[in-house]
């Protein structure tokens, strides 16, 4: 089953969702804030899927705007930057839909119905 980590009053992530529902796609809806992956979680999402670590950033976010990380991303080590994207589900781009080796990140129509129909 698709894990689907999302902030039930997102736009994007209620579009996400009700694309998967009307296309009889079973997911579980996952609150990113209360139940943020862990530094596992993500490095085995990573490790699956073969994301770049870097797009599991919410680049538009306050909290990404707030810890300076636009200038400071880059200098980070893999490992800082899975504590960093687990210290805190507002880091993390959403929706993040994941299962087995196959990802989307955000909501795009076509890329759901080719990864996930």
């Amino acid at each position: 089953m698709i894990k689907f980590y999302q902030l039930p009053n997102c736009t994007s992530c209620r579009k996400a969702a009700k694309f998967l529902s009307d296309n009889g796609v079973s997911f579980e809806p996952i609150h990113i804030v209360e139940h943020t992956p862990t530094t596992k979680e993500f490095d085995a999402i990573v490790k699956n899927t073969g994301v770049d670590v870097n797009l599991l950033f919410n680049r538009l976010g306050t909290k990404f705007k707030e810890l300076n990380l636009k200038e400071t991303l880059d200098q980070k080590s893999y490992e800082e930057k899975l504590e960093l994207l687990a210290s805190d589900g507002m880091l993390v781009k959403r929706p993040l839909a994941v299962k087995g080796d196959k990802i989307t990140l955000g909501f795009k129509e076509v890329e759901y119905k080719q990864t996930w129909l």
